[in-house]
């Protein structure tokens, strides 16, 4: 499934944050956009992971880009 994810740059973090709004309190961080962007793709993957063993509905991704801004 592909979630749509929202990319910001944080000048406190030095870093990108990426968040899955479809997926609550699902959101990463890396040194880079790529990074970034690999790390979200694992913790999506662990968050449906543990709504399944914990027998928690998995929303179907909304409509929107997959990307919203690179910073």
């Amino acid at each position: 499934m592909h979630y749509p994810m929202y990319m910001i740059w944080s000048d406190v973090d030095q870093a990108y944050i990426v968040t899955v709004p479809d997926l609550p309190g699902c959101m990463t961080d890396g040194r880079t956009a790529d990074e970034a962007i690999k790390n979200v793709q694992i913790v999506i993957e662990e968050w449906i992971s543990i709504a399944k063993e914990e027998n928690r509905d998995i929303p179907e991704p909304s409509k929107g880009l997959e990307l919203v801004s690179k910073g």
